[in-house]
C-alpha cells in the first residue's frame, strides 16, 4: 500500500498512465496539461524513467477520471470502468429521454441511449450536428426516424445508417415505450443538444 508521500513502482504505472491516456485518446500535453504537472515528468513517467509520489499520482488519476487505486491495479487498464444507470448524464426531451451509454472522451465515437414514451420525440422540430457517421438502432418498440424529407418506420433491431449533418429527429408514433442507441464516429462538436437545425447555435 502507498502512503504519505512512498514512491510506487515506475514501470508497471507508467504503463497504466499511457493505457489509460490511449485509451481516452488524450495527448500526452493536454494530460500533464489537465493534471498540473509537466509534460517532461509525464513522458517520464510513462516510459519508467521517474517515479511519482502520491500528490502527483492522485492529479494524473483525477485528470483520467480514475481513481489512484486503478493506476495501481492493472486488472483495470483496459476500461474506463462501469457506468451505473444512476451516474450516465440524461437529457431530458420531450415524452423521451437521452442518456449517455459511455462517458467522454471516446477517441472514434460517442454512444448514447434513449428511451421514448408513446407520443414521445427528440423534439418538435428536426436538429442537425457536425457531419458525422450515425447509425440509430431500434432496441425496443417502433420508432419512426424523420430524415431531410422522408420518414422511416423502424421496428425493434431495425437500424438505419446516415449522416448527422441532414436535418432528423426521433418519433415513437406507437402506443408502446419504444428505446434507441444512437451510434456517432467521429464525435460531433460540442453544441447546444437538439436545437432546431435552422437556429443558429450559440458558441
Amino acid at each position: 500500500m502507498v502512503t504519505g508521500e512512498d514512491l510506487v513502482p515506475e514501470r508497471e504505472l507508467g504503463h497504466r498512465v499511457a493505457a489509460f491516456r490511449e485509451l481516452r485518446g488524450m495527448s500526452l500535453r493536454a494530460l500533464a496539461a489537465a493534471a498540473g504537472v509537466s509534460s517532461s515528468f509525464l513522458s517520464q513517467l510513462e516510459n519508467g524513467h521517474t517515479n511519482a509520489s502520491v500528490a502527483s499520482l492522485r492529479k494524473v488519476a483525477a485528470a483520467l477520471g480514475v481513481s489512484p487505486a486503478q493506476l495501481l491495479d492493472d486488472s483495470a487498464v483496459h476500461t474506463r470502468g462501469v457506468l451505473r444507470a444512476v451516474d450516465r448524464p440524461t437529457l431530458p426531451l420531450d415524452g423521451a429521454e437521452k442518456y449517455v451509454v459511455a462517458l467522454p472522451p471516446l477517441r472514434n465515437l460517442e454512444v448514447y441511449a434513449g428511451r421514448f414514451a408513446p407520443g414521445g420525440s427528440t423534439g418538435a422540430e428536426t436538429y442537425a450536428h457536425g457531419n458525422a457517421q450515425e447509425i440509430l438502432v431500434v432496441t425496443a418498440g417502433t420508432v419512426t426516424l424523420e430524415l431531410g424529407t422522408e420518414r422511416f418506420s423502424l421496428r425493434e433491431d431495425d437500424s438505419i445508417e446516415f449522416v448527422s449533418s441532414i436535418p432528423h429527429r426521433v418519433i415513437n408514433e406507437s402506443a408502446e415505450p419504444a428505446a434507441v442507441l444512437w451510434i456517432n464516429s467521429p464525435p460531433t462538436p460540442d453544441e447546444v443538444p437538439h436545437r432546431p437545425e435552422e437556429s443558429p447555435l450559440t458558441p
